[in-house]
C-alpha cells in the first residue's frame, strides 16, 4: 500500500480520474480513495492545507493502513532563481522553518528536546524519482521550507533565513510536517512540489493559474515512481 497526498482536492483530482477499483472511505470530513494505480494499491487524500491538519491526517493514515511508503505532492513556491515556474522540486529534505527556539539555545527548525531538525527522504524514493523526466520544466533536488504562512515577497525581506540560514530551494505549508510523522513513525516518504510561484507579489495569482499543471505533473511523477518501486524493497534500504 502507498499513500498519496496532496494538500487540496484540486491537487489530487487528477489522481481520481486514473484510480482503478476506486472505493472511498470516509473520515472525519475527509473523503479517502482506495484502489489500484500502475498495479499498486494505494490510497489517494487530501492532507488539508498547513502542518496541523496535514500531520493528524498523515498519522490516521499511517495506523489505518501500515503503508509501505508515503508520498506527498502538490506545489511550492521557488527561493532560488534557476528553480523555475512549472519546474518540479524532489526535497532531498525538509526544515519546519517557524519553528523557532532561540530561548532554549536551539537552532531554527529544531524540534525542541528531540534530533529532528531536516527531515531527510529516503534515499531509495529520491534516486529513483530523480530519473523522471517532467513533460515542461526541470527537475530539481533541494531543501524545502515549511511553515504556517502563504509567504509572498513582501515577507521576504523578514523570511531572509529561508535561504541564508535554512539554505531552502522551496517554500510551502505540509512537507516538513508529514516528513516528521513519517520520520517518527519509520515510514519512508518523499515529498515532490511543482513550482508554482517565486514567493513574490504574484505568488497568489500564480499558484491558482498552476494548480491544472501541477496536479498533471504529480500524476506523471507518481505513477513514473510507481512503476520503478515496483522493482525495489524498500524495506530492505
Amino acid at each position: 500500500m502507498i499513500i498519496i497526498l496532496g494538500a487540496m482536492d484540486s491537487e489530487i483530482d487528477e489522481f481520481l480520474s486514473r484510480l482503478e477499483d476506486r472505493q472511498e472511505i470516509h473520515w472525519n470530513g475527509f473523503t479517502q480513495h482506495h484502489g489500484q494505480l500502475e498495479g499498486q494499491e494505494v490510497l489517494v487524500s487530501k492532507s488539508g492545507v498547513g502542518k496541523v491538519m496535514s500531520s493528524m491526517v498523515t498519522q490516521h493514515l499511517i495506523e489505518r493502513w501500515q503503508p509501505q511508503a508515503v508520498i506527498f505532492t502538490g506545489l511550492a513556491g521557488s527561493l532560488r532563481p534557476h528553480i523555475e515556474i512549472g519546474d518540479t522540486l524532489l526535497a532531498c529534505d525538509l526544515v519546519q522553518h517557524d519553528l523557532e527556539s532561540v530561548a532554549l539555545n536551539l537552532p531554527r527548525g529544531q524540534v525542541p528536546f528531540s534530533d529532528y531538525r531536516f527531515m531527510p527522504a529516503h534515499p531509495v524514493l529520491l534516486e529513483l524519482a530523480a530519473g523522471f523526466q517532467p513533460a515542461n520544466g526541470r527537475l530539481h533536488q533541494g531543501r524545502i521550507c515549511t511553515g504556517d504562512q502563504f509567504i509572498t515577497y513582501r515577507e521576504m525581506n523578514s523570511h531572509a533565513y529561508l535561504t541564508e540560514e535554512l539554505e531552502g530551494d522551496g517554500v510551502e505549508m505540509e512537507g516538513a510536517s508529514v516528513a516528521l510523522v513519517c520520520s517518527v513513525n519509520r515510514v519512508p516518504f518523499l515529498v515532490a512540489r511543482t513550482i508554482s510561484d517565486r514567493a513574490d507579489e504574484d505568488a497568489a495569482t500564480n499558484f491558482e493559474a498552476c494548480l491544472p499543471q501541477a496536479s498533471r505533473n504529480s500524476l506523471d511523477l507518481v505513477c513514473y515512481l510507481l512503476r520503478e518501486m515496483a522493482q525495489v524493497d524498500l524495506s530492505e534500504n
